[in-house]
């Protein structure tokens, strides 16, 4: 098919936008940064899009908790259209993209039943923000934009990241084979131990998709590793990184699944 459209949305305290839409067109698709204000307002459409991205930052100050605001927004303005969206498109959140996500309630999307929250993202155990690099473990599960991938090491940037749903839910996660990431040490053993686990994420959580894998929400920032440049030890590894950062590696299977 043609060149995959990625609509990142920003605005009203969003950042990241410029990242997420340079390692969109780096690998191989087209992107377009629009406020979200013009989606609301009818100006853009997402039918006009292939893949959506709900990217990092503030929106709306975190107030009444991280992205909620944003996420009552869509729900009373934008439901139809992104149900529609859903049934083909691929769509990725990160960081306050996630909060976003988990607050809608699309994400985990059991049974299809979206728009019902089911698990949330609360204040990190450090209860302070979280601003480094950590190691993943990644899970076999149907997510279209982690295929191929067994781990990565990726920064976080978060003051509310901590994973916490109920037991069965947990459960469930686990079973549906939905648990994409999962916070490890540099030994790949999955963790509970701070700072390794940044934020006391129930079963060290990181990122969790839909039954579709068509859908993923994470807490790390894959946009701000397309660069063996944006490697925290770069200048004591120069030559030794690869040619592209590990982030990379996410957007270049969404666009390879329009292929």
């Amino acid at each position: 098919m043609a060149t995959p459209k990625a609509l990142i949305m920003t605005g009203n305290g969003l950042n990241c936008e410029e990242e997420t839409a340079y390692a969109f067109e780096k690998a191989g698709a087209h992107s377009e940064i629009v406020h979200m204000d013009d989606v609301l307002s009818g100006e853009k459409k997402l039918e006009d899009h292939q893949i959506l991205a709900f990217i990092g930052g503030f929106s709306f100050g975190d107030h009444m908790g991280a992205g909620t605001v944003q996420a009552l927004k869509y729900q009373h303005h934008l439901k139809e259209d992104i149900s529609k969206f859903m049934e083909k498109g691929l769509m990725i959140g990160i960081c306050n993209g996630f909060q976003t996500m988990t607050r809608l309630g699309i994400l985990p999307g059991f049974d299809q039943n979206y728009f019902s929250q089911k698990v949330a993202l609360s204040v990190n155990d450090s209860c302070r923000y979280e601003d480094r690099w950590i190691n993943l473990r990644l899970n076999e599960t149907p997510c279209v934009f982690t295929k191929g991938i067994e781990n990565m090491f990726l920064p976080v940037r978060h003051g509310e990241g901590k994973l916490y749903a109920p037991k069965d839910i947990i459960k469930r996660l686990f079973d549906d084979n939905l648990v994409v990431m999962q916070y490890c040490d540099e030994k790949n053993r999955v963790t509970m131990e701070y700072p390794n686990n940044p934020n006391g994420s129930l079963e060290a959580i990181a990122a969790i998709c839909d039954p579709s894998g068509r859908i993923l929400g994470m807490m790390p920032h894959p946009e701000a590793y397309v660069s063996p440049y944006h490697h925290p030890s770069w200048t004591r590894e120069k030559g030794k990184l690869p040619e592209e950062g590990e982030g990379l590696k996410i957007f270049k299977n969404a666009v390879r699944y329009f292929d």
